[in-house]
């Protein structure tokens, strides 16, 4: 049975000054990272895919289902639900890191507020046979890349096991992520709304902007036109960025050109800016944001 997207090499290695390897640590995170394949294999990050249920079919995400195809679906009002990977997935993806030679497995994972992905790892992690450190970022999409970026990076960079928790939860903790979406449908569906669901009724006449805070999905502003909200999610992310280096991320669903226009105002704006990533959020946050969604992802370590 097919586990994870393997992004080539499960170890990240730590080497001492003469030159030999004194760790071996593997690098796990989830689907919902979703960092581009080029970094997974670039860094080796094994991403475990949560699946999702559209109708009766269960479906891999970033294997088996498309954005585009969920995007349709959605249109077409047809039922869409997101579950967890199992234990046993986690289980065998840390027993393949192991018999692949690694000595410690940092386990980076979506808000537990969202899913029990966090918890499914941490069940696996017990019997494992090597040390596993399972961490609850509290973020989501490339919130929780940069996250497994961070860690691979002081992997690479000769940190422990430790270091690398350490570099994570640093990231997390320097980042921060906002949300355009159409309407919050979806998301009062999908009961993923948090602190939104005082808007329920009358915010669904405006253009709702909101941010990720605290593990949950929060209101930001209210703004009465597309157009006005986006100008606003650009000045909000502007205004976090500052004059400090940072990372950005712009994340969409079947909204390619608004994407690649904010992208495109974002490097002429931020003096600063490091690493820019545009890209389609996959289905399982797709399934409760819906078709329209704009995001920006602000993180510096």
């Amino acid at each position: 049975m097919s586990t994870a997207r393997d992004g080539g090499s499960l170890l990240s290695m730590r080497t001492t000054s003469s030159g030999s390897t004194s760790q071996q640590v593997a690098i796990v995170t989830d689907s919902t990272a979703y960092l581009p394949q080029a970094e997974l294999e670039r860094h080796r990050i094994r991403a475990v895919p949560l699946t999702v249920v559209l109708g009766d079919e269960a479906l891999e995400e970033g294997t088996e289902i498309s954005a585009r195809s969920l995007a349709e679906a959605l249109r077409e009002r047809r039922a869409v639900t997101t579950s967890r990977p199992s234990p046993e997935v986690f289980a065998e993806t840390y027993r393949a890191a192991a018999e692949a030679g690694a000595d410690g497995i940092v386990s980076l994972h979506l808000s537990s507020e969202f899913s029990g992905t966090y918890d499914a790892a941490l069940l696996a992690a017990r019997d494992a046979p090597v040390p596993v450190r399972v961490v609850d970022t509290g973020v989501v999409a490339m919130a929780l890349g940069f996250c497994a970026l961070a860690a691979a990076g002081a992997v690479e960079a000769g940190g422990s096991l430790d270091d690398a928790v350490s570099a994570a939860e640093k990231r997390a903790e320097g980042t921060a992520a906002y949300f355009y979406v159409d309407t919050l449908d979806y998301l009062r569906r999908g009961g993923r709304i948090g602190a939104a669901q005082a808007l329920l009724g009358s915010a669904l006449a405006v253009k709702p902007l909101l941010e990720l805070s605290e593990g949950s999905i929060g209101f930001r502003e209210k703004v009465r036109t597309a157009s006005r909200a986006i100008a606003r999610l650009e000045e909000i992310a502007v205004e976090r960025a500052g004059d400090g280096p940072v990372d950005l991320a712009v994340h969409h669903l079947a909204a390619p050109e608004r994407a690649e226009q904010l992208a495109t105002r974002l490097r002429d704006r931020v003096p600063a800016l490091g690493e820019l990533h545009v890209s389609e959020v996959g289905a399982v946050i797709g399934a409760h944001t819906g078709p329209g969604l704009l995001g920006v992802v602000v993180s510096s370590g």
